[in-house]
């Protein structure tokens, strides 16, 4: 995990809890012209993945103190895939979301005036339920007449994730790559600590996957997951992005 340096200054911080992590593999070809300007795709045992990812996002806070009002705590889920690049030898490994959905407008407008991420608001609700021995997770949204659910059930304890394990490969990228209107790259950090994880006994995805995410990866998220895996979640640091120079 990159270390900050004293110079450094979080623009958003807060907690990212209860993630459900479902993982499908994909022709790199559909990945392509998502790539930001400077990227490569990442591979984990020669496969390009794609994830959605649900989670709570909890006690946000905006430069550390200031809270959007009724939005510190709200659900996201997201489609991401995987890249990475090389800085003066330093290998960075990182995320390009495809879509992000939160209940919110307010946090969608913040964030796609912060990076130009895609950010859409749509209604959402959750349940998490846990027992001693096991947890369940559902998050459901609705896009006008569709409706979605993403849901995983745990069994078991959690664990950190073995050293060159798919759920660290998944889990351990600590930079966001976000293509701007112009072409050009902003390449953010985002630092926290290892996430324990519990493989999922049970786990579903529904929907009309066509409208919200695009044709091209309709028969991707309609197959089964190559994985599905739920992290406990930690404390985060989000810092302000700077645009690559990748001429």
């Amino acid at each position: 995990m990159p270390s900050a340096t004293k110079s450094d200054r979080p623009f958003l911080t807060a907690e990212w809890r209860d993630l459900i992590m479902m993982n499908f593999e994909v022709d790199p070809a559909i990945l392509r012209k998502h790539m930001p300007a400077g990227t490569e795709l990442d591979h984990f045992e020669g496969r390009t993945y794609v994830s959605i990812v649900a989670f709570r996002f909890l006690k946000t806070r905006i430069y550390g103190r200031l809270a959007i009002p009724f939005h510190s705590n709200f659900d996201e889920v997201n489609l991401r895939f995987y890249v990475r690049r090389e800085e003066r030898g330093e290998l960075r490994r990182g995320v390009v979301f495809i879509s992000e959905i939160v209940p919110r407008r307010a946090i969608a407008f913040v964030a796609r005036l912060a990076y130009n991420e895609n950010y859409f608001s749509y209604p959402m609700t959750h349940r998490i339920s846990r027992t001693a021995d096991d947890a369940d997770l559902r998050y459901a949204w609705r896009v006008r007449q569709d409706s979605y659910v993403v849901e995983a059930g745990t069994k078991d304890e959690p664990g950190l994730p073995k050293e060159g394990s798919a759920e660290q490969f998944i889990t351990e990228h600590y930079w966001g790559y976000a293509r701007q209107r112009d072409g050009s790259t902003v390449e953010y950090r985002v630092e926290h600590a290892p996430w324990r994880v519990w493989r999922a006994a049970t786990a579903r995805f529904s929907g009309v996957f066509g409208p919200l995410y695009g044709q091209e990866f309709s028969s991707v998220l309609s197959a089964k997951a190559r994985s599905t895996f739920v992290a406990e979640g930690s404390p985060v640091k989000v810092f302000r992005g700077r645009k690559l120079e990748t001429g």
